[in-house]
């Protein structure tokens, strides 16, 4: 598995460096989170040795369960941990205590929830808001025109730190129609950096349409399958008592 994984990865930063290069852009501005969700810690352990130290999770108690499992045994390695799930209510205090970002930050109460639990002693979450650029009941993530509002909310708040913007867009297959949507989230971004000079983090671009996101802007790009292949749902994501 680890050579597999190290090859998968080695093949996700050249496709990144490629992808900048041929939009003039430096390819040390686009970090490189692996969505490590549903993985054993055998895959992240994998992903780590190979020098991968940003990772994603979806689901709130699975993270923090291989936050604690790394924080305990990896105590020279720091991880930089990244909730990109959608945020529910009753797991916003897990969010808060254990992870550095919250990427998908799209509700006013639960801005508040987020900087009510999150403790004092630690540095502030880095949050992003999640706009639904592509106007999908389906998805989450907020209007594009209320994403000033919400804005202000967060800068209100001691124990959160703005850093930008993330969408998951309606799946597209041709580029132009990726660059498309991915267009519109650069201009909101540039909107919000107006504002609120401090931003610097566009979350957008997954394994199917990286090369349109950086093209875009992205400066962050959410990478699973490319790197941990197909996920498998039939067999338990931990191994949490090695």
């Amino acid at each position: 598995m680890s050579t597999i994984i190290e090859q998968n990865l080695q093949r996700v930063r050249q496709q990144i460096r490629t992808a900048a290069q041929n939009c003039n852009r430096d390819p040390h501005q686009i970090t490189l989170i692996a969505v490590s969700k549903t993985k054993p810690i055998s895959a992240i352990e994998a992903a780590i040795g190979a020098g991968q130290r940003s990772f994603g999770e979806n689901y709130a108690q699975e993270g923090v369960e291989k936050i604690s499992w790394f924080r305990e045994r990896l105590q020279r390695i720091e991880l930089v941990w990244h909730f990109i799930g959608t945020l529910q209510s009753n797991k916003s205090r897990l969010v808060a205590e254990y992870f550095d970002w919250c990427h998908t930050l799209d509700r006013p109460y639960l801005v508040h929830r987020l900087n009510d639990q999150r403790p004092a002693q630690q540095p502030p979450l880095n949050v992003l808001i999640q706009i639904n650029i592509s106007c999908e009941e389906t998805k989450s993530g907020i209007a594009p025109n209320r994403m000033l509002t919400l804005a202000a909310l967060i800068e209100k708040c001691p124990h959160l730190k703005l850093r930008g913007l993330m969408a998951i867009p309606t799946l597209e297959i041709d580029f132009q129609r990726q660059l498309e949507v991915f267009k519109r989230m650069a201009v909101l971004f540039s909107a919000l950096k107006r504002i609120y000079p401090s931003t610097d983090t566009l979350s957008i671009g997954m394994t199917n349409d990286l090369e349109a996101a950086i093209s875009a802007g992205s400066t962050l790009v959410r990478i699973g399958t490319a790197i941990f292949d197909a996920r498998d749902h039939s067999h338990p994501p931990k191994q949490l008592n090695k």
